[in-house]
């Protein structure tokens, strides 16, 4: 699988299938899609590509838009690295690239550029300066410029955008489990451990403090989860708290991890965190030695969870 950043930089002279989208948490439902594209690919000796987009459209035409996404953009390539195509086209979406026409999308990227014979695209697919080509001038086109269209039905295409508003909805509530069960994979967290105030190692709960660059990304609810990370080739559990530490005064939202059975430096390490299940909501307690007896609890059901 080749990463391409930039559809100009694609230099591959074999022709193409390609799909085209976000493909946001590159959840069950999209897996399906691209196992077709792949399938496709292979029975008709095309090389598979799958055309997204950075920043999300969305952020770019929208300049309110607050749009929180499941996967930054390293994660979303880390996943799609391991389900079988053979290019991932990653193109900086710009005003400038939002006013091409639809025909010049079409016949100067797609075929031109990427040498495209087939396109798998959602029924409802718009494209083309103001969205205003479909599925239908699609298959024209393709008439015209010798590729063949193949339509995501209706249900695919709603099984796919109800699976991404259960898992945003469910990593919301705190519902892991669900959120899981939709991706197909543990929702994770990535970002570089920074020095906190050391509140948790005066009480025997050293944290390692979370720091996520990327301002989109989602988080879920507030609360305590049990988690698991890879540390230089090696799993280890724990748990971690995303919120504000109400019990001794905190003012800004924090995600702290505690790893059991770990015990070395992660500052300004880049680390992936796992959530694998939510054990409570925040909680303000009457006193740190309280939170100390409930950080204790935690880990106890953390440890039981995990053996489970």
């Amino acid at each position: 699988m080749v990463t391409v950043q930039g559809i100009s930089k694609f230099k591959n002279k074999l022709p193409t299938a390609i799909t085209i989208g976000t493909f946001d948490g590159v959840h069950i439902g999209h897996r399906q899609i691209l196992q077709r594209l792949i399938n496709n690919a292979k029975e008709a000796n095309l090389n598979s590509v799958l055309v997204t987009f950075f920043p999300h459209p969305r952020m770019v035409l929208q300049k309110e838009s607050n749009i929180k996404l499941l996967n930054t953009l390293d994660e979303k390539i880390e996943i799609l690295r391991d389900l079988g195509l053979d290019y991932i086209i990653v193109h900086p979406f710009t005003k400038e690239f939002s006013r091409l026409s639809a025909i010049e999308f079409v016949r100067d990227i797609l075929v031109n550029q990427l040498k495209a014979k087939k396109i798998i695209i959602g029924y409802d697919h718009r494209f083309g300066r103001n969205r205003n080509a479909n599925i239908n001038d699609l298959i024209t086109f393709g008439n015209t410029l010798d590729f063949e269209v193949e339509e995501i039905s209706a249900q695919e295409v709603d099984e796919v955008s109800v699976s991404s508003t259960k898992i945003r909805t469910a990593l919301e509530e705190a519902d892991i489990t669900t959120a899981n069960s939709y991706l197909g994979y543990a929702f994770m967290l990535t970002g570089t451990v920074q020095k906190g105030k050391g509140l948790g190692r005066q009480i025997a709960f050293p944290t390692a403090n979370l720091k996520i660059a990327e301002s989109y990304k989602l988080i879920p609810k507030n609360g305590v989860y049990v988690v698991q990370s890879r540390i230089d080739e090696k799993v280890y559990h724990g748990m971690m708290n995303i919120g504000f530490n109400p019990t001794v005064e905190g003012t800004e939202k924090s995600i702290e991890v505690h790893f059991f059975d770990l015990d070395q430096d992660l500052y300004d390490k880049k680390i992936k965190v796992e959530l694998l299940h939510h054990l409570r909501d925040e909680h303000k307690f009457d006193s740190v030695e309280e939170l100390k007896l409930q950080l204790l609890k935690d880990k106890q059901a953390s440890l039981a969870l995990i053996t489970n």
